[in-house]
């Protein structure tokens, strides 16, 4: 079966939250649902970019839209966010998608003192959940969707010795590092869940190979002009529309009957693309004592401790 946008169940009066969502997979992700009778907030970076993108929704016919400032690389942005958005709207939250991301970018550091991929693809995303967790577990079944990635594959664990890539860094290391931590992540959070009995579901999905400005500017911001030759090739040969590369996302966000901690991709070769299935991980991403670990750690960092607990 092709599931599309098209197969998500009736989603009127739902409120969710997409991080990234001024462009590529959020704002694709952020629109579908906008169509489908979301509210959804765009939480992004650039606010004026974020005003722009909710205004095309709008345009589209994505009637309760609107964009938010956050930047999941600084904590404290995400606990303003998490506390501006919260105050506004005292009901509770349906849906949290965790799009924001970096990939393989220069060796770079957040305002917190943190590796920038391991920031913003974790530690940001980690905090915020835990900040949203009380307006997540006031609806029932609401979900959490994480967006990995099959960078996942390219490292045999999670380097504990060396999180922050002091000792070395090399980018794409660090960023598979960062898209096995949101597979332990989202495996711990839906542990949890369970043990307290919640009907608060936490999901996993990748796009694929999507053609996007993630994709195509890593090589950019690393002055790699071969390099960002060879991926602009290999998106347009191999890969896929950001469209596409959402509906992994959006299945995982809402198709009914799913377990906690499924994992959605596409369901083509090596899975670069085609539309979304259930899709497995590496063994170290099924690691239970290496995700309880990264929680701890996770939780000290951030100083976020989640109500689960």
């Amino acid at each position: 079966m092709e599931w599309t946008s098209a197969d998500m169940p009736n989603l009127q009066g739902r409120r969710a939250i997409v991080t990234g969502a001024n462009s590529g997979l959020g704002w694709c992700t952020a629109k579908a649902l906008a169509l489908a009778g979301v509210h959804v907030t765009l939480a992004v970076r650039d606010l004026a970019k974020g005003a722009t993108a909710a205004a095309a929704i709008t345009e589209a016919g994505g009637r309760f839209v609107a964009a938010q400032h956050l930047d999941v690389a600084n904590l404290a942005s995400v606990r303003e966010f998490a506390q501006t958005w919260s105050q506004n709207n005292s009901d509770g939250l349906d849906l949290l998608v965790n799009n924001a991301g970096v990939m393989a970018i220069p060796a770079r550091v957040s305002a917190d003192g943190f590796e920038l991929q391991f920031a913003t693809n974790h530690l940001g995303h980690f905090a915020l959940t835990g900040l949203l967790m009380p307006a997540l577990l006031a609806k029932p079944q609401s979900r959490v969707v994480n967006v990995a990635s099959n960078a996942h594959r390219m490292v045999k664990g999670m380097n504990f010795d060396d999180l922050m890539a002091t000792k070395k860094y090399r980018a794409w290391n660090q960023y598979g590092q960062s898209k096995l931590a949101n597979l332990l992540f989202t495996s711990e959070l839906q542990r949890r869940l369970d043990l307290v009995g919640s009907s608060t579901k936490a999901m996993v999905a990748h796009p694929g190979y999507s053609a996007t400005n993630l994709t195509s500017g890593s090589a950019r911001l690393r002055n790699k002009t071969m390099q960002t030759k060879v991926s602009d090739t290999v998106s347009s040969w191999f890969g896929q529309d950001a469209e596409l590369g959402a509906l992994p996302i959006l299945f995982a966000a809402t198709a009914p009957n799913l377990a906690g901690d499924s994992y959605i991709g596409p369901d083509g070769w090596k899975e670069w693309k085609g539309y979304p299935k259930l899709v497995d991980r590496t063994n170290a991403a099924k690691d239970l004592d290496a995700a309880r670990r990264l929680w701890d750690i996770s939780e000290d960092l951030t100083g976020v401790h989640f109500p689960i607990d």
